[in-house]
C-alpha cells in the first residue's frame, strides 16, 4: 500500500509515463485508457503506474473528494469487467490527506508479462506525460516484448506449426473484427504473422503460431497437441462400466468445438411441462442450459493443453460429470474455490471474452449454481486433484418428480 509521503512526492510532481491525476470519479472510459497505458509500460520501467482520482491536473492539489465505498468496489471492477484484455493487475486504495484537503483515490497498475493490452481493441500507451495510441510499430515493441516474457502454455510457441496450418480467414473474418477497432483494421499494412503477433497467436522470432493461435485457428490442431478434443459419452445407467448409448469426439479448432457443444447440449437436454397453478405450467428442464455451458467452457479454456488427455463430457442416467485434465492453478485453490480465479491460459480467457463466449470474468460459476437451485438442481459438485478438475450436475427434482 503507498503512504501518505509517497503519494505527496507523486502529486507534487509533474504527471509522467507513471503518473496520471484528475478529478473525475465517473470517467471510466478514460480510467480504462488509464490503466491500459500502464500495463502496457511502454518506457520499460518495470515499475507500477499511478492513476490518482481526486487531485487536480495542473497543480497536483487535492481536490477535496470523499471516496466512498461504492466508488471504491466500482474502480475494482475495472480489472475484470471484460473491456481490459488480458486482465491488468491493479490496486486501488483510499489514502486520506492529514491536512484535511480530502481523499485521494490510488489505482496503482503493475506492468503486464503479457503486452500488448489493448482496452475496447486500442492499444494505449505513455511517452512522458502523452497518453496515446500505439502506432504499428510501437505494438511490435510490445509483442516482442511479450514473446521474451511469456510463462504460460498457451503464450508459448507451437513450433511444429506454421502459418498454413491455420484457418487465416477464420481470424480475419471473425476473431480480428471482434478484437480489434474497425480504423484501426482499415489503417493497416503488416503481414498475417504481424497482425496475428500483435494479438498473442504468433511468434515472429520463431515465425510460428503460438499454442493459443493453434488452438483457437487451427485446422487440425490435434496434430500437434493430441488431447485438444472433448469426449462425449451417454451412458445407459450411472456407472462408467454400464453400456454407452452414444460416443462422440468434438475436435477441431476451440471456435469450431464451442459451436459443436452448444448444438449437442441443444440435442442432449430434455424440457417438460409440469403444473404450478390451475391456469398456468411452467417449463422444467432435466438440467439447464447456461450451466452447463459455463462448465464446458471452463474445462476447454482452462485445462492443460500439454496432457493427451481429453476433456470428458459424460451423461448418465442421473448424472452428468465434466472433467478437465489439470488441477487448479495460481491463486485458485480448493479451499478459496470459487471465490479466487487464476488463469491457466489467460490468452484463451481473453479470446472467449472477445468472441463473446464469456460475459464477465470472476462470476460464472456463481452464476451457474444460482441457475441450478432456479431449476430444482442440487448444487453442482466439484472434486479437485492436482492432475484434473471435476464437475457432477444431478437431474432436476422437479424433473424427475413430475414424469411426462
Amino acid at each position: 500500500m503507498i503512504s501518505e509521503n509517497e503519494l505527496l512526492n507523486l502529486m507534487a510532481d509533474l504527471e509522467s509515463d507513471r503518473v496520471e491525476r484528475t478529478i473525475s470519479t465517473h470517467d471510466t472510459t478514460k480510467f480504462r485508457k488509464a490503466i491500459c497505458a500502464f500495463a502496457n509500460d511502454f518506457p520499460n520501467h518495470r515499475q507500477p503506474g499511478y492513476l490518482l482520482i481526486g487531485v487536480e491536473d495542473k497543480n497536483g492539489k487535492a481536490c477535496g473528494l470523499k471516496a466512498t465505498d461504492e466508488l471504491l468496489r466500482n474502480l475494482a471492477g475495472l480489472r475484470q469487467d471484460g473491456e481490459i484484455l488480458p486482465l491488468p493487475a491493479l490496486s486501488v486504495t483510499k489514502v486520506r490527506l492529514k491536512d484535511g484537503s480530502g481523499d485521494v483515490v490510488v489505482m496503482e497498475v503493475q506492468p503486464s508479462d503479457l503486452p500488448p493490452v489493448r482496452s475496447r481493441g486500442r492499444i494505449f500507451i505513455r511517452v512522458g506525460p502523452r497518453r496515446a495510441v500505439a502506432n504499428e510499430t510501437e505494438e511490435r515493441i510490445l509483442s516482442e516484448r511479450r514473446v521474451a516474457m511469456a510463462r504460460t502454455f498457451d503464450a508459448r510457441p507451437c513450433s511444429e506449426a506454421r502459418l498454413d496450418d491455420l484457418e487465416i480467414d477464420l481470424f480475419l473474418h471473425v476473431y480480428r473484427k471482434a478484437a480489434v477497432a474497425d480504423e484501426i483494421i482499415r489503417a493497416n499494412n503488416r503481414s498475417i504473422g504481424e497482425q496475428m503477433a500483435a494479438l498473442r497467436f504468433y511468434d515472429l522470432g520463431r515465425d510460428c503460431p503460438t499454442h493459443a493461435g493453434v488452438l483457437l485457428f487451427g485446422k487440425h490442431p490435434s496434430h500437434f497437441l493430441p488431447g485438444a478434443y472433448v469426449q462425449y459419452l451417454r451412458i445407459d445407467g450411472s456407472q462408467l462400466s454400464d453400456p454407452v448409448k452414444v460416443s462422440r469426439e468434438l475436435g477441431g479448432n476451440l471456435i469450431g468445438v464451442i459451436r459443436s457443444l452448444d448444438a449437442l447440449l441443444d440435442g442432449v437436454l430434455e424440457a417438460r411441462p409440469i403444473r404450478v397453478s390451475t391456469l398456468r405450467d411452467e417449463t422444467v428442464w432435466d438440467y439447464p442450459t447456461a450451466p452447463l455451458r459455463e462448465f464446458l467452457l471452463n474445462a476447454v479454456c482452462h485445462r492443460s493443453y500439454e496432457s493427451n488427455a481429453p476433456v470428458r463430457f459424460h451423461c448418465y442416467e442421473d448424472l452428468i460429470e465434466i472433467k478437465n485434465p489439470g488441477g487448479l492453478c495460481g491463486q485458485a485453490s480448493p479451499e478459496n474455490f470459487p471465490r479466487e480465479t487464476d488463469y491457466r491460459n489467460p490468452i484463451l480467457a481473453e479470446a472467449l471474452k472477445t468472441l463473446g463466449y464469456v460475459n464477465r470474468f470472476g462470476r460464472g460459476v456463481l452464476d451457474a449454481q444460482e441457475s441450478l437451485k432456479r431449476n430444482g438442481n442440487e448444487p453442482a459438485r466439484f472434486a479437485f486433484d492436482p492432475a484434473s478438475v471435476a464437475v457432477r450436475i444431478g437431474k432436476s427434482r422437479r424433473f424427475s418428480d413430475n414424469p411426462s
